[in-house]
């Protein structure tokens, strides 16, 4: 197997784990710190199931055609015929991914990936005792999940959400709206009861840039909140003339 010579890419494997730290932030990963870069086990390693899943999410929205290689199920290298691990790749013709994995003190652990009709599920089983236990898991979650779950499209990207009033600029109303599509995977038959509360910042005032956050959207399902998203400007604006601007001022010191 060719060596990774991570010097040419940050110097040190030590400031190469640094990056992948900081990436794992950006993304969300609040329980996760790595020491080294093949994920040999270390007692300050550290990961879970659900920062998996979002790594998973985050490979499959960002780097699509990458993503792709994890659905082939053999290929040949040096004259060699290499199988892929995952066995639900076989089983299963809507599973095209992600990763098996095992380690004498993680277990048997299996990262899966299907999509059935408009409905993406992922599924992360870690610690079982056989590459036949982490496959039979998953093949139950994920059945599991399409089967008592549902995804719904809430909103698209750009869409126009709702409107702001703009202080000091050159228009007084600014559509807001979102930077990504909204979907929300829930119980089947609950759609009735989700709703959607968007909280607007108050007193903008111009110049705003367009994708500048300026609120949130709170989807909510029998009153409890399942995710919030930033709710942003779809369109620029610029400051307003001297005439704008002090008029503004004048509404805002009697409102």
């Amino acid at each position: 197997m060719p060596v990774l010579r991570l010097p040419s890419i940050a110097g040190s494997e030590k400031t190469f784990a640094d990056y992948m730290n900081q990436y794992a932030v950006s993304l969300g990963m609040v329980d996760t710190h790595f020491v080294n870069s093949t994920g040999w086990p270390d007692k300050k390693h550290l990961t879970t199931a659900k920062d998996i899943a979002t790594l998973a999410m985050a490979l499959i929205r960002e780097f699509p055609e990458h993503y792709k290689l994890y659905a082939q199920k053999q290929y040949t290298f040096n004259g060699i015929k290499q199988y892929n691990r995952n066995k639900l790749l076989w089983r299963d013709d809507s599973v095209d991914g992600i990763k098996t994995g095992h380690t004498e003190s993680a277990g048997f652990c299996l990262v899966t990936s299907a999509k059935r009709d408009e409905m993406r599920l992922i599924a992360v089983v870690l610690g079982t005792r056989s590459e036949k236990a982490r496959a039979s898991i998953s093949q139950s979650l994920l059945s599991y999940g399409f089967r008592f779950y549902e995804s719904n499209r809430l909103y698209g990207a750009g869409e126009g959400l709702n409107q702001a009033r703009i202080w000091k600029g050159e228009m007084e109303n600014l559509n807001l709206g979102l930077l990504e599509d909204l979907n929300v995977t829930i119980p089947r038959g609950q759609y009735k009861h989700l709703d959607a509360v968007m909280d607007v910042n108050k007193d903008i005032e111009a110049p705003v840039a367009k994708g500048q956050q300026l609120g949130m959207v709170r989807v909510m399902l029998n009153g409890e909140e399942l995710m919030t998203r930033p709710l942003v400007a779809l369109h620029a604006v610029a400051r307003g003339s001297f005439w704008q601007r002090t008029k503004d001022q004048i509404i805002q010191l009697f409102d």
